[in-house]
């Protein structure tokens, strides 16, 4: 695998992948606001709105099986899962990384088992399981080991949880069993696997700078986070648009993106128009980006490893999950 440092792209003036460090106050972290960080950026996510192809407030995308409702209860049933896998990260702090992952994984199918009831058997956040899953779990390890979490600290854990993972599970397994072993076969794209062992790559280099561009430049959380959609667009190898609609699916989305951010991006007075009129043409060609949608929910949830004075009150939970901290055994898990 290659360093984590290979994929950090400085920017002109510093890192674009981090604020300056005199600005960082790592996140002291605990299994309520791991796990509400989590949920809230499920919920960020699904209601983000227009979005291209996706499950938003206005339709449902490309999906005829799935609505809005369906993922907020699928997000509600994954929240108390994010605190299991925070807690045992925490347990197995100590854990050597290659070892972690195995130890991980009947945790995140039990999770994946909740989202699947809440759903009526519908897959809405598979894929925000095994990130998000990783990413609590990586703070968890982080906060056992006593060190302050950033996002590239989470990010460097992740990698080391998960080195190796594609060559393991897609470039040396048999016969390919499931739809992303076909697409690496195939194509090479590595998929949510290869995004993870990365550290993700695709959120430090396009999503997170898109994420604070928006918001130094004034733009909310929703106007950040359609930059941040729109540059995953334009440059994540989504797998999902692949499996759907085949390579020449993923170009169209791409070069579709990136007309939109040659054009100003957010910036543009009639982006939410061009957003929607792409939308309804992702929708025409039934091709939905779940794997961008992953990585935007994993965005945000990076994004509250910076500093969050606007939104922050004295705890550091965001608004939406300020609750009484109740201790929890470190062994509990949802029923």
């Amino acid at each position: 695998m290659r360093p984590f440092a290979d994929f950090v792209a400085p920017a002109a003036g510093g890192s674009a992948c981090a604020p300056a460090a005199a600005a960082r106050r790592p996140a002291i972290l605990d299994t309520r606001r791991v796990a509400g960080w989590g949920h809230e950026a499920l919920i960020r996510e699904v209601e983000l709105s227009p979005k291209p192809g996706l499950v938003d407030r206005f339709n449902n995308g490309a999906h005829d099986d799935m609505d809005l409702a369906m993922f907020r209860a699928s997000a509600a049933a994954i929240e108390p899962w994010l605190g299991v896998f925070f807690r045992f990260g925490r347990s197995e702090c100590e854990r050597p990384a290659v070892e972690f992952l195995p130890r991980l994984r009947p945790q995140g199918q039990a999770c994946e088992r909740a989202m699947l009831r809440a759903t009526g058997g519908v897959n809405t956040h598979k894929g925000s399981v095994f990130a998000l899953g990783l990413l609590c779990a990586a703070a968890g390890r982080l906060a056992g080991r006593g060190v302050a979490a950033d996002a590239d600290g989470l990010c460097l854990e992740v990698a080391a949880i998960c080195d190796g993972l594609v060559a393991r599970e897609l470039r040396d397994g048999g016969p390919a069993a499931t739809a992303g072993e076909r697409l690496y076969r195939e194509h090479g794209l590595p998929g949510a696997r290869g995004e993870a062992a990365s550290g993700f790559a695709t959120v430090r280099r396009h999503g997170l700078p898109a994420w604070r561009r928006a918001r130094a430049a004034g733009h909310g959380e929703e106007g950040a986070l359609h930059a941040v959609l729109l540059n995953l667009l334009a440059y994540n190898q989504d797998t999902n648009l692949v499996a759907r609609g085949g390579i020449s699916a993923l170009q169209f989305v791409q070069t579709r993106a990136r007309a939109l951010l040659a054009a100003g991006g957010v910036d543009a007075p009639d982006h939410l128009a061009e957003m929607s009129r792409l939308d309804r043409e992702m929708i025409r060609r039934h091709i939905s980006p779940g794997g961008s949608a992953d990585l935007l929910a994993v965005t945000w949830f990076l994004s509250r490893f910076d500093p969050q004075p606007e939104e922050c009150g004295r705890t550091g939970l965001p608004v939406a999950h300020r609750r009484a901290a109740k201790p929890e055994p470190l062994a509990a898990c949802p029923p």
